[in-house]
């Protein structure tokens, strides 16, 4: 394989917005969108169409010759608009009279404000997408309140079966090792063993399984609904996709935690010896080039397979204010993903600070309570269990079931109103950028 569901009363109740949380399109009801004349991807473009030359178009690259080995569910009206109306759109989405964004070669991007939540502009901010290794931030985001960094595990063999050439970080068999030693190797080297590892710690029973499914868990919690996991590590696996706004959910529910931003922008570790199995200890570098090229970076990650092609998730921050930058579908012929995103990030802290066409969801807030805010996805959808099982003989891992979900984002449109991731890595860089599997 290549690393590739009503009364009239509970209806007015999801229409209204919930007290005293404001409404995406409350804080940018006049977001310039592109119209459907700018598809992004090749995929036709939704949303309000606007005058000729308003806004540049999004780039269309051409899509890479692999396919995922089985496609993104039907787009959802609802999860569609999660953050507000008018990050429905596939094409580009900024506020009115501010200066282009920058050309990049991702087929979709978010740039967002890690404190206040503003999205301050995006590309198909809710286009699915191949994560790669940007899908250990969901591991971290799941995983690091539930194991105790001190602790000291044992790495089994069932950790060490990654892809052949794929990125690791040089864990041994039988090794003993701290979990923070592990969670540096994910996030450093990005390592699929250390990934495995800390999802067969998480999982509780259920091992590795487990873990994943608490990583779906997660994702809905945090209102990334448009992501779900199949593998731990971003290595690819049928069914496995997510968004650009959904990254940045993401990246801030891990950015949250004091040990993550210690991770994150840590440049160098030491991977210890291990002297029963001959092992000498050997230190590892920050993968992450924007810590060492861009003032004010804040971490974030990288990732590449043939299939998601480059993928990076980038943060910094300059005059008091932190901005991320996520992008999904980049290709490299000049910029590598973290210039890309280190351009996202120039143009974002250019924008005045009220600037913003949406807002990023709080953990919890589309879970909590019977109804939701207009853009928003009520509890009820989130039911449906999260495929754990990959290309099996009984077929392809399914994605959480949204029927209900659809027949509601359907009666509301008729009436007027629409809801809403032993060191084994690739050992050639081509000159433009990594490549092998699951960087």
């Amino acid at each position: 394989m290549r690393a590739w569901g009503l009364p009239l009363a509970a209806l007015t109740a999801l229409l209204l917005p919930a007290a005293g949380v404001p409404t995406a399109a409350a804080a940018a009801p006049t977001a310039a969108v592109r119209s459907s004349a700018a598809p992004v991807g090749g995929r036709p473009g939704i949303g309000h169409r606007a005058p000729a030359g308003t806004v540049p178009p999004c780039p269309n690259v051409s899509a890479p010759a692999t396919r995922p080995p089985q496609p993104p569910p039907p787009a959802d009206p609802a999860a569609r608009t999660v953050g507000g109306p008018a990050l429905a759109s596939a094409g580009l989405v900024v506020p009115p009279s501010v200066p282009p964004p920058p050309a990049v070669t991702a087929t979709s991007w978010l740039v967002a404000d890690l404190d206040s939540g503003a999205v301050l502009g995006g590309c198909g901010p809710h286009e699915y997408g191949v994560p790669a290794s940007v899908q250990k931030l969901l591991l971290a985001a799941t995983m690091l309140p539930r194991l105790d960094p001190h602790r000291e595990v044992t790495v089994t063999a069932e950790d060490l079966a990654i892809e052949p050439g794929s990125s690791a970080v040089g864990l041994a068999e039988d090794g003993r090792y701290r979990i923070e030693t592990i969670w540096l190797g994910l996030l450093l080297k990005s390592g699929n063993e250390a990934a495995n590892a800390l999802a067969r710690l998480g999982g509780g029973p259920d091992g590795q399984a487990g873990g994943i499914r608490a990583m779906n868990e997660e994702a809905r919690r945090l209102g990334a609904l448009q992501t779900h996991a199949v593998t731990p590590s971003g290595l690819d696996g049928p069914g496995q996709f997510t968004s650009a706004y959904d990254l940045a959910l993401i990246f801030r529910a891990c950015f949250a935690d004091p040990a993550f931003r210690r991770y994150t922008t840590t440049r160098t570790a030491e991977i210890p010896g291990q002297p029963a199995l001959r092992e000498k200890p050997f230190q590892i570098q920050n993968d992450n080039q924007l810590l060492y090229q861009y003032p004010g970076a804040l971490g974030g990650k990288t990732g590449y397979t043939d299939l998601a092609r480059h993928t990076y998730v980038g943060a910094a921050e300059r005059n008091g204010r932190r901005l991320v930058a996520t992008l999904l579908g980049a290709d490299i012929p000049t910029q590598r993903g973290w210039q890309q995103g280190a351009a996202l990030l120039d143009w974002g802290f250019g924008l005045p600070r009220d600037a913003a066409v949406g807002r990023l969801v709080s953990p919890g807030e589309l879970t909590a309570g019977s109804a939701a805010p207009t853009g928003m996805v009520p509890p009820s959808a989130l039911a449906g269990g999260a495929g754990l099982h990959g290309a099996q003989a009984g077929g392809p891992a399914p994605w959480p079931r949204t029927g209900p979900l659809v027949g509601l984002g359907a009666m509301l449109v008729a009436g007027g109103a629409v809801l809403i991731t032993r060191r084994r890595r690739h050992a050639v860089r081509a000159s433009s950028g990594a490549t092998g599997q699951g960087w």
